[in-house]
């Protein structure tokens, strides 16, 4: 009997890859934090140079919500390549638990739910809807660091 698909092949088989891991800036912080069985990710931004996507921008004047999902994809492919190297094993995620999904927008932009559904989607799709779907809160801000349209944090259960 075949051995069911890993996250890895599944991403490729949806078209996507991860990009390098990102590296924090400075040694108070870092990308993943574990307590008990909980993977704590900080905030990840749209980080893949291998995908056409626009990594500066506000949401409404600069750019729309489909360049918004793409780059929340971007930031959740992100988000797993700091799981792959915290882990040693993607495969070691039990589940999507909570996603906080920040929108760098105009102040008249109401649209956030429909620009971190890039990430929400991403993830219900790889992970299947018993273990991808999670509690979410979308939200717009004034500002984000690198004027980068996105940036998502989240918790996820892992074995």
């Amino acid at each position: 009997m075949a051995e069911a698909p890993g996250l890895r092949d599944r991403l490729g088989a949806m078209g996507f890859s991860l990009p390098a891991p990102r590296r924090f800036p400075s040694p108070n912080r870092r990308g993943c934090v574990q307590v008990g069985n909980v993977a704590f990710l900080s905030g990840h931004g749209p980080h893949h140079d291998g995908m056409d996507i626009v990594r500066a921008g506000k949401l409404g004047p600069d750019l729309t919500v489909e360049q918004g999902y793409r780059a929340a994809q971007a930031a959740a492919l992100a988000m797993l390549a700091t799981l792959d190297q915290f882990l040693g094993d993607l495969d070691r995620v039990e589940r999507v638990v909570r996603l906080l999904g920040m929108v760098n927008c105009a102040p008249d932009f109401e649209r956030m739910p429909q620009v971190i559904d890039g990430a929400s989607d991403l993830f219900f799709e790889l992970f299947g809807p018993e273990r991808g779907c999670h509690a979410r809160a979308a939200v717009g801000m004034a500002s984000l660091p690198r004027n980068q349209p996105v940036e998502i944090s989240g918790e996820f259960q892992i074995r």
